[in-house]
């Protein structure tokens, strides 16, 4: 969970040493945890996003009894900070979510599904602080995504992870379906994008290769 920092140098023959790529971590809730994966993971910079969820009172939280505990569901975001900053990425995904909305987000209602950033250390929560102040000055409105104090992070049963791409089939709303099928259906019928292109207008999904796939 805490910010890892490869300070060892590589030599590679008589080629000039060079300093090998950080790795950064960033705990982000966003509503839909499935969602945040899909958008994140399409940045070049970004390594890993698994979904789970943090920030409530009881452990080993599941998808069954995360709102019991207060949990939200959230995304832990591995990404190469040489090619993007904490805070750069903080003002990305604030641009891929309902900021002015404190009671859930889109058609998913509740504590569980509110936003949130989680900082690792005081260190990221200046530079939450910063992003969400600057991205505030942009929107013309009040952000009310908090910035929270450092919280545990669970992950998310397996069957979680990779939703949006798997291949799998299950059984769904819109009938037996593979899970990237269900999940498009989701996304959709929910309002997410649109919603967000409402708030944000051009700054919605600002420098994401692609959303919502």
């Amino acid at each position: 969970m805490r910010a890892l920092v490869l300070a060892a140098l590589v030599a590679v023959a008589s080629a000039p040493t060079v300093l090998p790529a950080k790795a950064e971590t960033a705990v982000l809730a966003g509503g839909c945890f499935w969602c945040v994966e899909s958008d994140l993971e399409s940045l070049p910079a970004v390594r890993e996003v698994i979904s789970g969820y943090a920030g409530g009172t009881t452990d080993n939280p599941t998808y069954r009894n995360y709102h019991d505990g207060d949990h939200r569901e959230v995304v832990k975001v591995d990404f190469d900070e040489t090619q993007l900053s904490y805070r750069d990425l903080v003002a990305l995904f604030l641009r891929t979510i309902d900021v002015t909305d404190a009671g859930g987000q889109f058609c998913d209602r509740g504590h569980g599904y509110s936003t949130a950033i989680y900082p690792l250390d005081d260190k990221q929560a200046a530079e939450a602080k910063a992003a969400i102040a600057e991205a505030q000055k942009d929107l013309g409105k009040k952000i009310v995504t908090p910035v929270e104090k450092p919280a545990v992070f669970w992950p998310a049963e397996d069957y979680h992870q990779d939703y949006y791409k798997s291949s799998v089939r299950t059984l769904t709303r819109f009938g037996y379906v593979k899970r990237s099928d269900a999940y498009k259906g989701y996304r959709k019928a929910c309002g997410r994008d649109a919603r967000v292109k409402a708030v944000w207008g051009a700054e919605a999904y600002k420098d994401l290769p692609h959303h919502g796939s």
